[in-house]
């Protein structure tokens, strides 16, 4: 089964100095028949404003993903990690028994746009630990590879290693170029468009998905995914979840 959440559909928190979009709920935006998807408890399309950012704050028992869409993110920990998060920048942060950290955006110029996603470890209690890493575009284009997974570090070597049962790709895909995704019984999917056009095929038929829209896919099927941009590629977050 597929559902096709729409752009439109999501929660939009706005402040003086972030514009989000939330997919599930969150903060402000409680809905309890949206609280997750399989292992996914948040995702939150943000813009942080120039010279603005989170406070630092703790969390414990969270995989939290970052992927740094345009601009350059700035983060800090109390594990000692201080560092500037380019464009096409993953980071990986394996809360376990408690981290502290803060996010900003240090330009005075540009805003920064980010994709924050929260996972549920596979089991509580881990060690913390904060791993970052560019990908290109070229790494990126016209197919998978992992930038996150739980099986990192297990003969598996590209994508960050992530205390959850998931692998997270994000592809740049061509217009006409398509790629396959085999599904099996124990696995959801997990897919949104940053940008572009994207048509997506499985048993229960074909959907065209634009920016912002996403999809929930469960079921044992093959899963088509066509770049359809007019103009451009299309890039697009893939997660294959419990």
């Amino acid at each position: 089964m597929i559902r096709v959440v729409t752009s439109a559909e999501r929660h939009t928190s706005e402040k003086e100095w972030i514009r989000s979009e939330f997919s599930f709920s969150f903060a402000d935006y409680d809905d309890p028949s949206n609280a997750h998807f399989g292992c996914i408890l948040a995702h939150n399309d943000n813009c942080l404003s120039p010279m603005q950012g989170f406070k630092e704050h703790p969390h414990h028992d969270l995989e939290i993903v970052s992927y740094v869409v345009t601009g350059t993110l700035e983060h800090q920990d109390n594990l000692g990690n201080n560092t500037l998060l380019p464009a096409g920048t993953v980071q990986v942060m394996s809360a376990g028994t408690g981290i502290s950290h803060s996010e900003r955006n240090p330009s005075a110029e540009e805003p920064v746009r980010f994709i924050q996603m929260w996972f549920l470890p596979s089991r509580p209690c881990h060690e913390p630990s904060w791993r970052s890493r560019n990908f290109s575009r070229e790494e990126r284009l016209n197919k998978c590879i992992p930038v996150a997974s739980g099986a990192a570090g297990q003969g598996n070597t590209a994508g960050l290693p992530i205390h959850a049962d998931i692998s997270l790709y994000i592809p740049v895909l061509e217009t006409g170029r398509e790629l396959v995704l085999g599904q099996s019984e124990n696995k959801r999917v997990y897919l949104f468009l940053i940008s572009g056009h994207l048509e997506v095929g499985c048993d229960d038929g074909v959907f065209q998905l634009e920016p912002g829209d996403s999809a929930r896919i469960r079921k044992s099927c093959n899963l088509y995914i066509k770049g359809t941009s007019s103009e451009g590629e299309a890039e697009f977050i893939l997660a294959e979840i419990p």
